[in-house]
């Protein structure tokens, strides 16, 4: 038990809930996630984690750590880019890993996977054992997002790259306000019509908000101890990509 708070959407909770909030939130949606995805970002996220590879620019031999990784859709693309390599989906919900097992992509590549249930705030790996660590649209979902930075530098190896991409806020305020209006009243209404779950995609909007900006992640980022850390925004800042180094 804990009296510190956090936020679960619109809502603040104790800190010791959230995770459990989160666990079965996704395992509701576990069968669906790839079309919340779709409905989340207007089909645009493919383009962001395309723009994710391209600036991490796997290399052949590399081992990643997907964490959040739900689906594997980002591991299956980074061993696509690095031609040889090896990657490791850690996810929360082992309801996401079983659905990411049955995809196409992950029977083609099973020699390289490895699918494992973890807390990013307490990864089960050992220390400097990856050279990359990557978390898309998850870190929001953290109880202590910092927590889960501090861990991304233990298991990275020296020379290991972070690279986070999330859902961020428009530096424009008219566009941020244009942007949540959509987000408010029309996301929560798709997500009835396309997958009959309306809550979820209210939290979901609303876990958007209550994270910090482009900056303020930033300062996160080097307070974990990555070095030249420096972020890009994706679609005018609708979503961010954080970059560092274990220097």
């Amino acid at each position: 038990m804990t009296d510190k708070t956090t936020h679960f959407g619109a809502q603040t909770i104790r800190e010791d809930e959230k995770a459990g909030k989160v666990r079965s939130l996704f395992t509701d949606v576990a069968n669906k996630y790839d079309i919340m995805n779709d409905v989340m970002s207007m089909g645009i996220h493919r383009i962001w984690k395309e723009a994710m590879m391209d600036w991490l620019a796997p290399r052949p031999g590399q081992k990643l750590l997907d964490v959040a990784g739900g689906t594997g859709d980002v591991s299956f693309k980074f061993l696509n880019r690095a031609g040889h390599g090896h990657a490791t989906v850690c996810d929360l919900t082992e309801g996401m890993l079983i659905e990411g097992r049955k995809r196409a992509e992950a029977e083609a590549m099973q020699d390289s996977l490895d699918w494992v249930v973890g807390d990013a705030m307490d990864l089960p790996f050992e220390d400097n054992t990856f050279d990359v660590y990557t978390i898309s649209f998850g870190i929001r979902n953290v109880t202590r997002p910092q927590v889960a930075l501090n861990e991304a530098y233990r298991v990275l190896r020296p020379g290991g790259r972070l690279m986070v991409l999330e859902f961020s806020q428009l530096p424009n305020p008219m566009m941020q306000k244009a942007y949540d209006l959509y987000s408010f009243n029309v996301i929560p209404r798709m997500g009835q019509m396309i997958a009959n779950d309306r809550d979820s995609y209210q939290y979901l909007v609303e876990s958007i908000r209550n994270f910090p900006d482009q900056d303020t992640f930033l300062g996160m980022v080097r307070e974990a101890g990555f070095g030249n850390a420096k972020y890009r925004n994706l679609t005018m800042g609708i979503a961010a990509l954080h970059s560092g180094w274990k220097i």
